[in-house]
């Protein structure tokens, strides 16, 4: 028969436990709705447009990473091709906005439906690939759509789907949605499309995809051995990825109103994979850091005339850090690191305030205590 105090003691830790989860995810949710209050209704209106226009950046590779921090952190699967993905996201938008009157929200949804798609029929040969392999063939495919991209005319602002046009003029601009026409405006737009595209991957990972890609991650054998049909899963891990940064990819197009090679080199496959790992795999705050370190530390350091290739070399020591010390990387240790800070801080400061005590004045009853001598429990109750 179980011991009644032992039973009351494991009813009070798993209480005591939920309190601490729902503290942790009230504490998430109103740090979330602070940073979703302060993009859309203090930035816009105080920053210039080129800070302005850097968020927006911001706003759109969040997303971006989001979708790689899924694949890698969720289920396992390093792929190098996720900025391939954002640019046939951003030049599907970019052509159906030239060659049709199409909604913008529905554009939107085309270019991550087209997205996804390509990610499935990437994700079915890759299905038997895993680490190193995978990461060398997504990154294959990264070079081949720059490839591509060096070589043809796509998007234009000429007729019909694949039209060109050569005019002196310049291509006409890539619309934007009739809500947001302005810079601070299509801040706040972004900013809405990337919160759904977050709160669609949560909704994901608190339900059974999210439990199976946890078990697929730790091991396949026992995910299989439990039921769990890895195929369908790898797969639609690969789906919501490429359809998220589909539609982020669409934002992207019309942010800048022309869209060029610069963003969707191979090498910045690399570099997102880089600030996805130090940002922080296993929570969906990494993703929002990595995209600060991916777009505003440049956007920083260029103001302060500073050589692009230092921040080449703190990635890379970023890097380092994160394999070697601290595989949650950003997200997972600074709250380590500055809780230890804060106990570091509380025993010095208490240390501080005893030694003050027991150098003090003595009392009308008898000398204080001495120094390096702790005073007797008078009732016993010390352990």
């Amino acid at each position: 028969m179980a011991d009644p105090a032992t039973t009351g003691q494991g009813r009070l830790a798993a209480v005591l436990a939920r309190a601490h989860v729902d503290r942790h995810d009230r504490g998430h949710v109103l740090a979330a709705a602070v940073v979703l209050v302060v993009s859309l209704l203090v930035l816009p209106s105080v920053l210039s447009l080129y800070w302005v226009d850097s968020l927006i950046q911001v706003a759109v590779y969040s997303v971006v990473a989001l979708g790689l921090g899924l694949l890698v952190g969720r289920v396992g699967m390093f792929s190098l091709g996720q900025v391939a993905i954002l640019a046939i996201g951003s030049w599907t938008a970019a052509r159906l906005d030239y060659a049709t009157t199409l909604p913008f929200p529905v554009i939107l949804l085309i270019a991550g439906v087209v997205a996804g798609i390509f990610g499935v029929l990437v994700g079915l040969p890759a299905l038997r690939l895993s680490g190193l392999d995978l990461a060398l063939i997504t990154l294959m495919l990264a070079g081949a759509v720059t490839i591509v991209l060096q070589n043809t005319n796509f998007p234009n602002g000429g007729h019909g789907f694949t039209g060109y046009t050569a005019s002196p003029l310049g291509n006409p601009p890539i619309r934007r949605p009739s809500i947001a026409s302005t810079d601070p405006g299509y801040l706040r737009y972004a900013v809405i499309v990337a919160l759904l595209m977050f709160l669609l991957v949560i909704w994901h990972l608190r339900s059974k995809p999210g439990r199976a890609w946890a078990t697929i991650r730790q091991s396949e054998a026992a995910a299989m051995a439990s039921g769990v049909n890895i195929t369908l899963y790898k797969i639609w891990a690969f789906a919501l990825a490429s359809f998220i940064t589909g539609v982020i990819g669409a934002v992207l197009a019309s942010s800048a109103t022309q869209l060029y090679i610069t963003p969707f080199q191979t090498q910045n496959s690399i570099e997102l994979m880089a600030v996805v790992l130090m940002g922080g795999v296993f929570t969906v705050w990494g993703a929002l850091i990595a995209a600060l370190l991916l777009e505003l530390l440049p956007s920083i350091f260029d103001i302060w005339n500073l050589s692009p290739f230092l921040l080449i070399i703190l990635f890379g020591v970023g890097v380092i850090q994160v394999l070697a010390t601290a595989p949650t990387g950003i997200a997972g240790q600074l709250p380590k690191d500055l809780a230890r800070l804060g106990r570091a801080i509380a025993s010095l400061a208490s240390r501080a305030g005893g030694g003050r005590n027991a150098a003090g004045p003595t009392t009308a009853g008898g000398p204080g205590p001495a120094i390096g001598v702790p005073e007797q429990d008078p009732v016993g109750t010390a352990p």
